[in-house]
């Protein structure tokens, strides 16, 4: 076989795998891969987000598909490997993920109830626990481990009244999601439990807790919390029709209104990477980094 021949075999091989790799490209922006940190249970992400994802399709004109995930670092891998193409986070998550990708991870929109966010701590009403030092001694339950409102900003807020829960504490469970930690309360398993102020309230208002035997003894001051992030390598057309969309969501538009009520949202504003550096130091100073 001549140099020739040779020569114009390679060149087809070459041309064949560019094309495989447009192809792969090609078909890879067909589909919008999404999931969520699971801070509830599976059936409720999907219940939650599936509108929502259900006008992401219209309006970006591709296929969006919504696959939860078992756990919050799971979340994490996904974006930061780019095996999912938009998440959305808590702001530790995202904090986890920014640093594991060397800061490739990029929060495009939270909700402007994230820009004031809160954790409450719950326990029976007769249980006697009615500040953060009445918990001293007592079985106490976290959401997940990497969970901002379950966990870090909770943690960070017992530090500072100098209560060290790993010291202070009989013993320490984690529940995994917000739903599992109100129901650790209401169960008996533990004592007191810190959670999502927006979950707790919902449970409030679809009558699942009863606050005349369960309630929020302590409230936290304000932080950032959630977003919905992509990998930078996203092409920049995709990342700002994502972001429009999430923008457009109108509270008086019926439709709309009912996605952002799913969302425990009023609606979605910008956000940057400078609003989670206050999680990150308190995530330092609790040392969960």
């Amino acid at each position: 076989m001549n140099l020739n021949v040779i020569a114009h075999l390679r060149t087809k091989a070459c041309l064949g795998l560019l094309a495989l790799f447009a192809m792969t490209h090609a078909s890879a922006q067909t589909t919008l891969r999404v999931t969520t940190i699971p801070e509830e249970a599976a059936t409720e992400q999907v219940r939650k987000f599936t509108p929502l994802a259900n006008y992401l399709e219209k309006q970006l004109g591709m296929k969006v598909q919504f696959t939860p995930v078992t756990d919050y670092p799971a979340a994490v891998e996904s974006l930061v490997n780019k095996k999912v193409d938009l998440v959305w986070f808590g702001g530790f998550t995202f904090v986890q993920a920014s640093i594991r990708s060397g800061g490739k991870i990029v929060p495009i929109a939270q909700r402007e109830e994230d820009t004031r966010f809160q954790s409450v701590f719950i326990a029976k009403t007769n249980s006697g626990i009615k500040s953060l030092a009445d918990m001293k001694g007592k079985q106490v339950s976290f959401g997940s481990q990497s969970s901002t409102s379950g966990h870090l900003m909770p943690r960070s807020f017992l530090l500072q009244a100098n209560i060290d829960p790993e010291k202070d504490f009989k013993r320490i469970a984690y529940s995994g999601a917000h739903d599992a930690t109100i129901a650790s309360v209401v169960s008996g398993k533990v004592d007191a439990a810190a959670l999502d102020i927006t979950v707790w309230r919902k449970f409030v208002a679809e009558h699942k807790v009863n606050t005349q035997d369960v309630n929020v003894f302590f409230t936290t001051a304000p932080y950032f919390n959630y977003n919905w992030s992509v990998h930078a390598d996203m092409p920049a057309d995709v990342r700002e029709k994502i972001k429009a969309a999430l923008l457009a969501l109108n509270p008086a538009n019926p439709e709309h209104a009912e996605i952002l009520k799913l969302n425990r949202s009023t609606r979605y504003i910008s956000t940057t990477p400078e609003n989670y550096k206050g999680l990150e130091s308190a995530a330092r100073s609790a040392g969960l980094l």
